[in-house]
């Protein structure tokens, strides 16, 4: 018997889901992962007939981090995601897909602006209070981080309503921020904060150990399935082993392998995740502290530190590995190099380089479906010197 596909009542105005109801990866996700895998020669005789295995998760409610624009009027506030090629913002109060705190926080949000006359940002003039709203729910407490985005370098404008949504979100409410953004810019969250309540970071159990998220850092908003690739990685990784973890984060790898690591390098050059990952060094204990090293900057910096590694992994961002680190791997393989990686394009082709060495053959590829209904999906891979 098959599940009933999930119901959007934002469906088809809303384009965060594309293809929203449709199960696995996309057509295209497939052929990539499927090249890769017979350019490697891990077809033959594979479990699933020569398919990259997909690790997904589940299908609504998933997502625990949200951004969220604001835009339109002060009586009638709409929080949502931009329509394709434009500023113009489809409300989303009923997202499937979102935890529903992220739902309640962003109803409050629209709730209390209403009620106070907080003006929403318009794009074209420059003028408004509120740009965007963060939300991340916290696993074990249940509770959110809400960042408030505004227009000024000063929180001033919006201090109200922080109070109002304080008192209306109570317990529910993990840590109340405001982010200065007050340039012109796509880019979301500014440079200046201001807490108003509560803890300094969320912190999530993953691979065994707490890791904590500052506001400003980057996390994944599939907890679950991140949870299954943290494990992946740890299976690949011996006792014992000097590892060299680069493009870090707050450390949701690396930090669950210093108990059985000889020691572990951190690479990270985000001033948010570098203090996460600091925060979730001190939480652990002194002899697993002593095994890490932090080397704050670009990946590149620590290519020439990677032949003293037993063990590589990276995780960079979408546009792949820096050129100096894939040159490094590729001159002088690790004894195990495992790539996470979230952008199959640039996956694809530093896979080819490092095959193309000759010194370095793929021995294991999986995917996993972080984002559900839409064209991505993120890989992970497993390279052994040939």
């Amino acid at each position: 018997m098959h599940a009933a596909s999930p119901v959007c009542p934002h469906r088809p105005a809303c384009p965060g889901c594309p293809r929203f109801g449709t199960p696995g990866i996309a057509p295209a996700a497939a052929r990539t992962l499927a090249e890769l895998r017979v350019r490697a020669g891990l077809s033959d005789g594979s479990a699933c007939g020569g398919e990259v295995p997909v690790v997904m998760g589940a299908p609504t409610g998933f997502r625990h981090r949200a951004r969220l624009m604001v835009r339109s009027r002060s009586a009638s506030p709409k929080i949502g995601l931009f329509a394709p090629g434009s500023h113009r913002i489809v409300d989303i109060p009923e997202c499937p897909i979102h935890h529903p705190l992220i739902n309640r926080v962003a109803s409050a949000v629209k709730r209390e602006m209403r009620s106070l006359g907080v003006s929403p940002y318009a794009d074209r003039p420059h003028v408004g209070d509120l740009r965007s709203l963060q939300v991340v729910v916290e696993r074990a407490s249940g509770r959110a981080q809400v960042v408030l985005v505004g227009n000024a370098e000063s929180p001033a404008a919006l201090e109200e309503l922080a109070a109002r949504l304080g008192e209306t979100l109570a317990d529910a409410l993990h840590s109340l921020w405001w982010n200065g953004n007050p340039e012109r810019t796509n880019t979301i969250l500014g440079p200046l904060w201001k807490r108003w309540s509560g803890p300094d970071a969320v912190c999530e159990r993953i691979g065994g150990v707490d890791v904590c998220f500052p506001p400003g850092a980057f996390g994944q908003s599939n907890l679950g399935v991140a949870d299954a690739m943290v494990r992946r990685v740890a299976e690949w990784v011996p006792d014992g082993a000097r590892v060299a973890e680069l493009y870090a984060g707050c450390g949701a790898i690396g930090l669950g392998l210093l108990g059985r690591s000889r020691e572990i390098l951190f690479n990270e050059i985000a001033p948010d995740s570098l203090r996460g990952l600091a925060m979730g060094l001190a939480a652990r204990p002194e002899p697993e502290r002593k095994r890490a090293r932090i080397e704050g900057g670009p990946a590149a910096h620590c290519a020439p530190h990677l032949a003293e590694a037993d063990v590589v992994i990276v995780d960079p961002p979408r546009r792949g590995l820096d050129p100096e680190v894939c040159a490094a791997l590729a001159a002088r393989p690790p004894g195990r190099f495992i790539y996470a990686s979230c952008g199959l394009d640039s996956f694809a082709r530093d896979c080819e380089a490092l095959l193309a060495s000759g010194r370095m053959r793929l021995s294991a590829l999986e995917g996993f479906l972080f984002l559900p209904y839409t064209e991505h999906v993120e890989s992970l891979g497993l390279f052994e010197p040939c």
